[in-house]
């Protein structure tokens, strides 16, 4: 049993760094801001949440998967709220007001 959950959680978390690159990658080769950070936002959010899905088997208690699953919804909350805003941002920069 500690076989396939060892096997699961490296498979997991490597999906998740799999979509970190991809979303890295659209970060630094699409042309303007909001396509980026749109590309960012949502393998970030894939990446993170194959990487906390990996970890789950692993926590300890209870405990531990209320707190990878805080930390999930808390990286979902604060990057929708915080890409429009940058987005608005540079786009108030661009056009020099």
């Amino acid at each position: 049993m500690t076989l396939l959950v060892d096997v699961f959680t490296v498979l997991a978390v490597a999906a998740g760094i799999v979509f970190f690159i991809a979303g890295t990658a659209g970060l630094i080769r699409f042309p303007d801001t909001s396509s980026r950070l749109h590309a960012l936002t949502k393998a970030d959010h894939l990446g993170l949440g194959l990487v906390v899905l990996g970890l789950l088997p692993r926590a300890e208690s209870l405990g531990g998967v209320l707190r990878l699953l805080a930390i999930w919804g808390l990286v979902l909350v604060s990057s929708a709220a915080a890409g429009p805003m940058l987005a608005r941002l540079a786009r108030r920069g661009a056009r020099g007001g």
